[in-house]
């Protein structure tokens, strides 16, 4: 089995101008690269070169890329974090978009999920990704660090007012994400996944 640290993908749903989206991933990306069993990478769906490649999959598929596109990147990719808010008790469509053109990179890889919005700090949004994603043949992880009123959870410099009880929950989901990425990276290894 590998014992190189885990590719794990943080990936920020939301493309909306002033998005609350930046002050969470600014906080759990920070506490997932303290981890040493992690290589963290960040995919914005809000990039300009992944905007411009996800519009294109509205009429057809692109051509490949110069440079390694979406699909790419998240298939270099061991498991996931999906920061995603709740709008009108559901996720962005930026998101779904974004699953739907990647496809087959999420098969037999772990996805979990930090969600935040209002009283019910995308929960909602939460639930239905996870049927999403198991048909996509992902496994998606049963505890989610969630944000209730993200607003009041904040200070002005991003900064959480009750940095201990977030922090452990951070911490018990990069735990499973790590005992699942390292299973199913075992899994892949010895037989490639085939849907």
């Amino acid at each position: 089995m590998s014992e190189a640290p885990l590719k794990i993908g943080i990936i920020i749903g939301s493309v909306r101008t002033g998005r609350y989206a930046d002050t969470i991933a600014d906080w759990f990306t920070a506490e997932a690269r303290n981890r040493t069993d992690l290589d963290i990478q960040v995919i914005d769906l809000a990039e300009p070169a992944i905007l411009d490649e996800l519009k294109l999959t509205l009429d057809a598929r692109p051509e490949p890329a110069e440079t390694p596109g979406l699909a790419d990147r998240v298939e270099a990719l061991d498991g996931y974090v999906v920061i995603t808010p709740e709008y009108n008790h559901g996720y962005p469509a930026s998101l779904k978009l974004a699953i739907d053109y990647v496809y087959t990179a999420w098969q037999a890889k772990p996805v979990s999920f930090v969600s935040y919005g209002g009283m019910a700090g995308g929960q909602r949004a939460v639930e239905q990704l996870r049927q999403v994603f198991a048909e996509m043949h992902a496994v998606t992880l049963r505890d989610v660090v969630s944000f209730h009123n993200m607003w009041e959870q904040f200070d002005a410099e991003g900064r959480p007012h009750a940095p201990e009880p977030i922090g452990k929950a951070a911490e018990v989901l990069l735990d499973q994400l790590a005992w699942w990425g390292r299973t199913l990276r075992a899994g892949r290894e010895k037989q490639p996944y085939t849907a």
